[in-house]
């Protein structure tokens, strides 16, 4: 499938390339479809990574059930990283197709992780919540201060109550 991306792209670059030689369009043009394509490039290199299943930097879901996690803990010359494999819940519901997150190290988390893995394996299932910090104007997202941090929680997932007959 990624290939298939790969050899789309290399086709569309390629015929671009043509139009940018070969036509007579003006050079206004010319460099608009440059730019254009240039851009379609780092989208797309950030679509076909997605597909590969390296983990997402977004933020997570407002509300979801951890699968499982990995912590990085730093070191020098690495500031640590939090992985995270969840399933979205969408009104009330368990989204059936899992996805990888990559959250910054930080220490509460990271005890909140390990005691939810621990739950895990002793059959309680855990979940999760997600919110987005006040901005503090710092970080990639200072034009929308507050995207790029996140206060997540985890806790055991609620049991679900059978309606009786």
């Amino acid at each position: 499938m990624t290939l298939t991306f790969i050899i789309v792209f290399v086709v569309f670059a390629l015929l671009v390339a043509l139009a940018l030689v070969f036509s007579s369009w003006p050079r206004w043009l010319k460099g608009l479809l440059a730019l254009g394509v240039t851009g379609f490039y780092f989208w797309g290199y950030g679509v076909v990574h997605t597909l590969l299943g390296i983990p997402s930097t977004d933020a997570l879901p407002e509300r979801f059930v951890m699968i499982a996690a990995i912590v990085d803990e730093p070191r020098p010359k690495f500031e640590g990283a939090l992985y995270l494999w969840i399933t979205p819940i969408e009104e009330g519901k368990g989204v059936l197709q899992p996805r990888a997150y990559k959250l910054p190290y930080t220490r509460p988390v990271h005890e909140m992780i390990v005691e939810g893995m621990r739950k895990g394996r002793d059959g309680v299932n855990q979940m999760g919540t997600s919110e987005a910090k006040p901005g503090n104007g710092k970080g990639s997202g200072w034009l929308k201060p507050g995207n790029d941090e996140q206060e997540v929680k985890i806790m055991d997932l609620p049991t679900p109550h059978v309606p009786e007959k």
